[in-house]
């Protein structure tokens, strides 16, 4: 174990130093949500990849219902259907003088047409007022034969969707960094792409340590505590962007400790253990990760360390098995491991990720207490709060012990005092991380 105090600074540089980007990975589009953008993508095909209607209603010619009105509405002659999903009228077909067709919304517009007047502007064919909507071709063939009466003028381009509107070849779609989410899997998929290069999202194992841990849902006997770290930061990491893989708690053996995460190196990018890296002469994680390291592999193995930051203060990070996975080990105390994921982890998942975006938004806000706040010289201590983002103020919530699961559950920032600061008055300004 290091007997230097590491500030907290020091120790996520030295956890970023190490991290790399995952390697790139073809993937089919369901597959890449939540993953990051290794390329540029670049448009191939116009979107719309034809001019279409943007109505269900009649593609006219403008100058056929200049001036048109209820009482005096245009008659135009009804030449056919065009549906969504046809190639339009037949090819010696085109929407001449005096014509219309009948058209539905996405439909490629018809040769000669300019407009679209929405089936609510005509009578619908009926010869009576104005239509509530047209009647289905299976319903009233004859719909698209006859005469159409238009109520209402058009202009060129009304409701119609042209040609490359929304994207043209050649255009850039989505950025290298860009986070494939639902939007952007509906953008790849409409200009035809059905595969992907991203940066596969991280598998993070997180594992609690603790005989004293037992799983919700089972009997409490004495000493038995349940386990709610390796739920909480299993929920922290697939928030963070991870799949996530929750293992059961270990008992404080040595041993089953170090088999247990050799076997779990296998589906790991990233480990996360809590619980076991303090003091205490049951603390297994130290014991089982002190001495692991591979001699042919410099810098492989754990370190153990004592951070300037309160809570948080045991840690310990580096990288074990053959592929030298960084594991990090936290404390096992609720918020102390909480915030140290928040600090450390959750960037970590990030740089694996490929982003460069790895914090929380952090910003500045007023401390609403009625007496000033301490806070222990030469550390950095985290206290949990709400952020009034209105009032530009900060509110503290619980006290600063680290085992407070019920006030970090209403929380939603973090309020920082830094190392040099020993006591915050009520209305000073300090940092805030939010959480949300």
């Amino acid at each position: 174990m290091s007997s230097t105090i590491w500030s907290v600074d020091e120790h996520l540089d030295d956890i970023l130093a190490t991290v790399r980007p995952l390697e790139p990975i073809e993937l089919q589009l369901p597959d890449a949500q939540g993953c990051v953008l290794v390329k540029d993508v670049v448009v191939e095909v116009a979107l719309p990849p034809f001019d279409n209607s943007s109505m269900d209603g009649y593609a006219v010619r403008v100058a056929d219902i200049e001036g048109a009105s209820e009482e005096f509405p245009a008659v135009l002659t009804v030449i056919g259907d065009v549906a969504a999903g046809s190639a339009g009228l037949a090819d010696d077909q085109v929407v001449g003088p005096g014509q219309a067709a009948r058209i539905m919304t996405g439909a490629p517009l018809p040769a000669g047409a300019e407009a679209v007047v929405p089936v609510e502007w005509t009578d619908g064919g009926t010869g009576e007022g104005p239509a509530a909507a047209m009647r289905a071709h299976s319903d009233a063939p004859e719909g698209a034969a006859g005469e159409v009466r238009v109520h209402r003028p058009a202009e060129a381009g009304a409701h119609v969707r042209l040609r490359g509107s929304d994207v043209k070849p050649g255009d850039l779609a989505l950025r290298a960094g860009s986070v494939v989410g639902p939007p952007q899997i509906g953008l790849l998929a409409a200009i035809g792409r059905s595969t992907v290069v991203v940066r596969p999202r991280p598998r993070v194992v997180v594992l609690s340590t603790g005989s004293e841990l037992v799983q919700p849902g089972e009997q409490l006997t004495g000493g038995q505590i349940y386990d709610s770290n390796s739920f909480a930061l299993t929920a922290a990491a697939r928030d963070a962007g991870a799949i996530a893989y929750r293992v059961g708690a270990v008992t404080d053996d040595a041993e089953t400790l170090r088999a247990t995460i050799e076997d779990q190196l296998i589906r790991a990018d990233i480990v996360v253990t809590t619980g076991g890296v303090s003091v205490g002469a049951y603390d297994v994680v130290k014991e089982a990760l002190s001495s692991v390291g591979d001699e042919d592999e410099p810098g492989s193995g754990i370190d153990f360390r004592k951070l300037a930051m309160q809570p948080g203060k045991p840690q310990g990070f580096g990288s074990i098995g053959p592929d030298h996975t960084p594991l990090l080990a936290l404390p096992g105390n609720p918020v102390s491991s909480y915030v140290s994921f928040e600090l450390f982890v959750r960037p970590a998942i990030r740089a694996l990720m490929g982003l460069t975006d790895l914090h929380r938004p952090t910003t500045r806000a007023v401390l609403n207490v009625d007496k000033a706040l301490t806070s222990p010289a030469g550390r950095r201590q985290f206290l949990r709060g709400t952020y009034d983002e209105e009032a530009g103020a900060v509110t503290p919530v619980g006290g600063s012990s680290s085992h407070l699961i019920a006030a970090l559950a209403q929380a939603d920032a973090l309020i920082v005092l830094p190392e040099d600061t020993t006591s915050a008055e009520p209305g000073t300004e300090t940092d805030v991380i939010l959480l949300r």
